[in-house]
């Protein structure tokens, strides 16, 4: 029974793998057996380490960087994945950024920037794999989106929006992977301290942090399992599921 969460001769490629989550589901899905790729922007100081870390341990881990909003670097990207890995049969779309700004302040390039890096991110990684795990009859696709996709919350209308259409993306891919053996999912979790959360406001933090039944935000270690049931033949009759380690957040 233990084996059904095992990677063991996989291949995955984790984006935004360097820090926070991504990071914590790179450094599990290795020690799952996997043999992973990671992307980062600008951050090769995190990769670097978590690679010669991980490496040190016997554990395989690639990274490049990548700006998941350029066609251009992601279509490099891809190729560089594919030659180091031979085939991507998980994708994890982690890649994203914050920041909270009242609506009347957000800008057209604020827009735009959290859109391309979460849903036009997830959309061209996505497109890169997608019909090359259809042709194989197997893949995992992992999509991130948040309980805010479902909630909403002051101050991150450019955020929920980008994470509310990962979810309807992630529904409608499903319909068509699934009759290939490519399962498509996805994880909205609660605020979980990484920098991208503590690079909000001290009063937003607060605020939600008095919203939880739990009382706390997550760790990055308890969204990744949730990653990994997904990826193993454990999530193998999920389908256009988006699921929620949230502390309470949002109940459904």
């Amino acid at each position: 029974m233990n084996d059904i969460f095992s990677l063991k001769g996989r291949k995955a490629l984790v984006t935004g793998g360097s820090r926070g989550i991504g990071a914590a589901v790179v450094e599990l899905f290795a020690r799952s057996g996997a043999e992973v790729a990671l992307c980062h922007y600008h951050d090769e100081a995190n990769a670097d380490a978590l690679v010669a870390r991980l490496g040190g341990e016997g554990l395989t881990i690639h990274a490049m960087h990548c700006d998941v909003a350029s066609e251009a670097e992601v279509a490099e990207m891809a190729a560089w994945a594919e030659q180091r890995l031979g085939h991507v049969d998980i994708l994890v779309n982690c890649a994203g950024i914050g920041g909270d700004k009242s609506f009347t302040e957000i800008t057209v390039a604020d827009w735009d920037r959290m859109i391309g890096v979460h849903l036009r991110g997830t959309f061209l990684v996505t497109h890169a794999f997608f019909g090359k795990m259809i042709e194989r009859s197997y893949g995992r696709v992992i999509n991130f989106a948040s309980q805010l996709a479902y909630k909403g919350a002051p101050g991150l209308a450019h955020y929920c929006a980008a994470k509310a259409g990962i979810v309807g993306f992630t529904r409608a891919l499903s319909y068509e992977g699934a009759p290939h053996g490519v399962m498509v999912n996805g994880i909205a979790p609660g605020p979980v301290e990484t920098e991208l959360l503590r690079g909000l406001s001290e009063e937003w933090r607060a605020m939600k942090k008095a919203q939880l039944p739990i009382g706390r935000f997550g760790t990055v270690d308890e969204i990744a399992p949730t990653v990994l049931m997904l990826a193993s033949e454990a999530g193998a009759f999920y389908v256009g599921q988006t699921l929620s380690p949230n502390g309470g957040d949002v109940m459904v």
